[in-house]
């Protein structure tokens, strides 16, 4: 079977984002240049009690080739059970483990970043995604550690597992979002193990994406939060493109709608605020665009004042 990620080119993948990344949200990035997209965080008990919500989360778009799962979880048997299900869905070609959220309920479940604390607990969840996983990849997305720095541990255990590729946001779970990325603890892992390295971590722009790649060696770049408000960005990265016109972005904006109403439905009208918050961010007139905006339920009355910001800014 031929492989769909090719590491012979720097791979610009979108992180999961829990409460972003819906498949309205991937569905734009992969469209604008994004050669991976990934669900949000699946927690692995939802998934075994078929949680119905959890089940939509995995729904994705027929654009999103590929397409990984992300799945967390601190039970061996309950990760087991809950690739068993994944394995019986079509169009998923990776399953992801999630070892980085540093969110307390995840980590105080012992999920996520905790495992990074208990590397051979690390190491006995991640073989057993890779030992039942009927997917072409598997890989893992990993900080560099809980409150110490040990980036090459980490990056051996995971390669140990026999997985595909790591990504690896440069923050102990003790930085949560706001410490300064270590880009040099991704440069260290990257040449102290031989398995693909995909950088994170504050990757905001074109500028910033090139620069992490040549210093880090890695093999490309995942961008989470940057891509929020700026999903051309997988475009500018693709393409070598600096500058994005208004009128791009506007086009960009309101397909993103149609594929949250179309997705979420009537409901979508209120999600989308949040993403025009983001959307509208810097401009002049924001504040008053999401002082109107907050108070709209109707879903062309949006559309129309979405279409007129962006028109006339």
């Amino acid at each position: 079977m031929q492989k769909k990620l090719d590491f012979n080119k720097k791979l610009i993948i979108l992180a999961p984002l829990a409460g972003y990344t819906d498949l309205p949200f991937r569905s734009i990035a992969k469209k604008f240049g994004a050669d991976l997209t990934i669900s949000e965080m699946i927690s692995s008990n939802a998934l075994v009690h078929k949680s119905e919500k959890t089940l939509k989360m995995i729904e994705k778009s027929p654009t999103e080739d590929p397409y990984f799962v992300q799945i967390a979880g601190n039970k061996p048997e309950l990760v087991r059970d809950a690739v068993l299900i994944l394995n019986d869905i079509d169009g998923i070609d990776g399953i992801d483990l999630n070892c980085g959220c540093p969110a307390p309920k995840v980590f105080n479940h012992g999920s996520g970043s905790n495992l990074l604390g208990d590397l051979k607990k690390l190491t006995e969840i991640l073989s057993t995604v890779k030992k039942y996983s009927n997917k072409q990849y598997t890989s893992a997305k990993v900080r560099i550690g809980v409150n110490d720095k040990i980036p090459i541990e980490i990056g051996k255990a995971v390669e140990d597992c026999g997985v595909d590729f790591v990504c690896v946001h440069g923050r102990t779970r003790a930085g949560k979002y706001k410490a300064p990325v270590d880009y040099e603890a991704i440069k260290a892992m990257k040449s102290a193990i031989s398995i693909p390295v995909i950088a994170n971590g504050d990757i905001k722009d074109y500028t910033k994406a090139k620069e992490v790649l040549e210093f880090t060696n890695a093999n490309g770049v995942m961008i989470g939060r940057g891509a929020i408000g700026k999903p051309w960005i997988f475009h500018q990265l693709k393409y070598g493109v600096e500058e994005i016109s208004l009128e791009f972005k506007k086009e960009i904006i309101l397909e993103h709608y149609d594929e949250v109403l179309k997705f979420h439905g009537l409901h979508g009208v209120v999600m989308f605020r949040k993403l025009l918050h983001s959307y509208s961010k810097g401009y002049n007139g924001a504040t008053q665009f999401r002082d109107i905006i907050n108070t709209i339920k109707d879903k062309n009355v949006m559309r129309d004042i979405i279409e007129n910001f962006f028109t006339h800014i």
